[in-house]
């Protein structure tokens, strides 16, 4: 991944980014650095929180990475996937329906979504919910289209 352009954010798009990511997820980021890196072909643009891949904005919204979302912990818009879904979640394959144990209820579809195994809590992957939370467990059917995940470019991306 090339780096297209970097350069520290405003005070008040610090604000909206920390304010967005607390309404959404449930976290406070409180740092005391942030850089925009805009990427050469790539979906993604990327923040550096203190120097780390911590916030990535896709389609315009901001959201924590992998990386992020195990620094920062979300507390909302978690989808938790079981054992047998680990490998094909990290892999970067869509979430499907039997492979969920546990959704936020207030995900609704279109929502950028952490993905989690069941027993740690690492996040595995972001991706966009393509039902709503309360939808999302079931016997069969695509709930959660990948966007990122563990080893990725995205993922291996170092400054």
């Amino acid at each position: 991944m090339e780096i297209k352009s970097r350069h520290h954010l405003r005070s008040d798009e610090v604000r909206e980014i920390e304010q967005r990511l607390a309404d959404r997820l449930g976290v406070e980021l409180n740092a005391d650095s942030y850089e925009l890196v805009e990427l050469e072909d790539s979906e993604f643009d990327l923040v550096l929180v203190d120097g780390e891949p911590a916030v990535l904005y896709f389609e315009d919204e901001p959201f924590l990475t992998v990386r992020g979302a195990n620094s920062y912990e979300p507390q909302t818009r978690v989808v938790t996937v079981d054992a047998g879904a680990v490998s094909f979640v990290s892999d970067g394959a869509d979430v499907m329906r039997p492979g969920i144990v546990e959704t936020d209820d207030e995900v609704a579809a279109g929502d950028l979504v952490a993905i989690a195994e069941e027993s740690h809590g690492k996040v595995l992957a972001i991706g966009r919910a393509q039902t709503d939370g309360d939808d999302m467990v079931g016997d069969e059917g695509k709930v959660v289209s990948s966007v990122h995940h563990v080893g990725d470019e995205l993922y291996e991306f170092i400054v």
